[in-house]
């Protein structure tokens, strides 16, 4: 037993598993701790791992964690909460998930950085009597899944490009696409999506690149071995994430390239929101994290408790709920994130960003 503990302690300081215990306030008729069997509405102590998939988008930690833990505590104030961020590496989130199961988590929520090494994941939770939900990107065998129409989140990004460039009066020309990592399954739904509008919209796309990792890095360094290719004729870049916009929007800067074309993104970072205003970004989807993070947490108390969790539908034979992408370009930041309190006025008109929010009337 020794032994084993001492196995246990090292995968958790190996993997950086957390745990934080959310305080028990006692009522909803059960007063009891983690082996409490629970019922109904509660989650009569149980143990909810939540396992996340990377720090690079700064969503998971700024809002995913925080909004997910806040909606477990809502309706369970005894749950203790597993916590555990991969950092990107597939092997680590296995390690992260076995240590969740030892420790005796009663469900696993998962984004996986890997799709498909993500199934064996869940099929050992499964294997165990522990079920999985699915967070954010899908993974086949699981239990439940929680996320955004993936395909539509492509579609209005390559749209809104589209829309913008036609407006500005340009009516042909050579497009990139920056596409996300190849082993998240969610970018080959972004990609297809977006080639769905691109294809027959009489722009060419010149070349694309899957961004290992979704990194803005890679991205950058790929995106300034394409200026001299394509300057001239480039009039837009479909890039799949803010941080991969970012990448793009500092290589073109740093090739030269005046005036910027319209770059696109994803996940509505408080710098992709600054660059939108400053006119560098052209737009962003913004996927509203709290319904999500709150219908995971519905879902995985519910599995906890043996109970069926409610759905929207189903998504390849998997009980789910998908929610609805937001496009968001300047006239309308103060309509979506401001008045959702993800930003404050004050947080996104920090510093040299003052002028252009007053120029776009955000105040």
């Amino acid at each position: 037993m020794t032994t084993r503990l001492t196995r246990l302690a090292g995968i958790a300081l190996a993997t950086g598993l957390g745990i934080s215990t959310l305080a028990a306030c006692g009522g909803g008729g059960s007063s009891g701790g983690a082996s409490d069997t629970g019922g109904g509405g509660g989650g009569g102590g149980k143990k909810i791992a939540l396992l996340l998939p990377e720090s690079k988008t700064t969503r998971y930690e700024t809002f995913d964690r925080p909004l997910f833990e806040a909606a477990i505590k809502a309706d369970c104030a005894d749950c203790t909460i597993i916590y555990s961020n991969a950092d990107q590496d597939p092997a680590k989130q296995q390690q992260q998930a076995e240590a969740a199961l030892t420790q005796g988590a009663n469900v696993l929520v998962l984004d996986p950085v890997d799709g498909k090494a993500a199934a064996a994941v869940a099929n050992s939770a499964k294997g165990q009597g522990v079920p999985v939900v699915a967070y954010d990107r899908f993974i086949a065998g699981v239990d439940y899944y929680v996320s955004f129409d993936n395909e539509t989140v492509g579609k209005t990004q390559a749209q809104t490009l589209v829309d913008i460039l036609k407006k500005g009066g340009k009516s042909s020309g050579d497009v990139v696409m920056i596409n996300g990592s190849p082993t998240d399954p969610n970018a080959a739904d972004f990609k297809k999506g977006a080639h769905s509008v691109l294809d027959s919209s009489g722009y060419k796309v010149a070349a694309e690149y899957d961004t290992p990792d979704w990194s803005p890095d890679k991205a950058q360094a790929w995106m300034e071995g394409q200026i001299s290719a394509v300057k001239g004729n480039l009039v837009g870049v479909y890039a799949a994430n803010d941080g991969t916009a970012g990448g793009a929007i500092a290589a073109l800067k740093g090739g030269g390239v005046t005036p910027l074309p319209p770059v696109t993104g994803q996940d509505a970072e408080l710098a992709a929101i600054q660059r939108i205003l400053a006119g560098d970004q052209a737009m962003t989807i913004y996927k509203p994290i709290k319904p999500e993070a709150t219908a995971a947490a519905k879902a995985a108390l519910a599995l906890a408790n043996k109970q069926k969790p409610p759905s929207t539908g189903d998504f390849k034979g998997v009980a789910s709920t998908i929610l609805k992408p937001i496009a968001v370009i300047k006239s309308n930041v103060k309509d979506t994130v401001v008045k959702d309190g993800i930003y404050k006025v004050e947080q996104i008109c920090a510093g040299s960003f003052a002028k252009a929010c007053s120029a776009a009337g955000l105040s």
